[in-house]
């Protein structure tokens, strides 16, 4: 098998909900940075194989398998195929996963791996909506296996579990502000980000002729832990979970460029990091949210990788115990842990929140000079993500 490569990886800002990229269609962001890496790279588009898209919420502007539709929108090739999936929040970390398996196995030579989620205009679970008048997507032979519980709720239980407290999690959701207020001041987002030129609307949603530009991630803002203690939890009445340390609803894409090592030789191009291993693991759908324990736990046995052989950690912020339950069962170096904040400062729009960590990863390696990246995601249904990849 031909070792995959990572030529480059790039995302747009992440816009807040109702923020600037709120006015775009989403295949029309997804085009963006698919096209992206094609201008970047300067690579013929005719040279990509497959393209493999993460999306969430497939209904309305997202449906119609979305990953085509951005492709064919950007002006890139119509020979080039594409498919769109839903891993729920892991959805672009295993498009990238699957992108990286099209080529290790040799069915491509060249893959694209994206992700787009626009959260403002198709709101997070509408393609479930009782409101459709569709049904709903849980069988009754399901509640006697399982029981059925939310996100929110998965998140709490996590932090009975692990002991982790209401401090605990307002501290972590600090420290994601703090850092990645931090890491845009020091310009460490340089690179990995393309400027979105989006259109204004009027009161009515209406365009009106007119533009404006999104240049930095939207979510960030100013807070102190006097004030995250003041807010109100969610799931529960004396539950640890509030906005101020749970991730953002919000709006972005993101894509990676993968090839064969071979192929990027022969076409000039320089690879950045080699996909070590990936893996994709099952875990209790009523704690939901633990699959970053055993995915990890599962790519360090697979490579003999030891956890403090591992140099950066993107581990996604779907709710700061996710994260503290993370750190306490796997032993991972908390400063080594989405050391530019993740998404509780930066936001997570779901389907593209994969390939954004993916090239958060690989541009903190870079700027470190650090070795071995692995991101992981908790999704919803009970899965986990997982991914290493080093530094060339």
């Amino acid at each position: 098998m031909s070792n995959v490569v990572i030529v480059d990886a790039v995302r747009t800002p992440v816009g807040r909900r109702g923020g600037g990229l709120s006015s775009m269609h989403p295949a029309e962001l997804l085009g963006i940075v698919q096209k992206a890496l094609i201008e970047r790279t300067g690579i013929d588009p005719t040279e990509v194989g497959q393209v493999v898209g993460g999306c969430v919420s497939q209904v309305g502007e997202q449906s119609f398998n979305i990953t085509r539709t951005a492709w064919l929108a950007a002006g890139l090739p119509l020979t080039t195929a594409a498919t769109t999936i839903d891993t729920q929040c892991g959805s672009s970390q295993q498009a990238t996963n699957l992108a990286a398996s099209l080529v290790g196995s040799g069915v491509v030579d060249v893959a694209i791996a994206s992700g787009v989620e626009i959260m403002s205009r198709i709101p997070i679970g509408i393609n479930s909506s009782k409101k459709l008048g569709l049904g709903v997507p849980i069988p009754k032979t399901y509640f006697g296996r399982y029981e059925m519980t939310s996100q929110f709720e998965g998140a709490e239980r996590i932090a009975d579990k692990w002991g982790i407290t209401r401090e605990d999690t307002d501290q972590f959701g600090l420290r994601s502000q703090q850092l990645a207020a931090q890491a845009w001041a020091q310009g460490r987002f340089d690179g990995q980000w393309v400027e979105v030129e989006a259109p204004d609307n009027d009161e009515e949603g209406n365009p009106t002729g007119t533009t404006h530009k999104v240049v930095r991630d939207e979510g960030i803002r100013e807070s102190s832990i006097e004030k995250l203690r003041t807010l109100k939890p969610v799931a529960r009445e004396n539950g640890v979970h509030t906005a101020g340390n749970s991730s953002q609803i919000s709006d972005g894409a993101s894509a990676v460029l993968l090839m064969t090592e071979e192929k990027a030789a022969a076409l000039g191009l320089t690879p950045r990091a080699r996909v070590v291993d990936t893996c994709l693991v099952g875990v209790d759908p009523v704690l939901m949210l633990t699959g970053p324990i055993d995915a990890t736990e599962r790519l360090l046995q697979r490579t003999g990788l030891g956890i403090d052989d591992i140099d950066v950690f993107e581990i996604n912020e779907a709710f700061a115990s996710v994260v503290l339950a993370w750190q306490k069962e796997v032993g991972a170096d908390p400063a080594k842990v989405n050391p530019n904040g993740g998404a509780i400062a930066l936001g997570h729009p779901l389907g593209a929140t994969g390939g954004f960590l993916m090239t958060k990863a690989l541009y903190e390696l870079e700027r470190t000079g650090g070795r071995y990246g692995l991101v992981s995601m908790c999704c919803g249904g009970g899965l986990g993500t997982g991914t290493i990849i080093e530094r060339l």
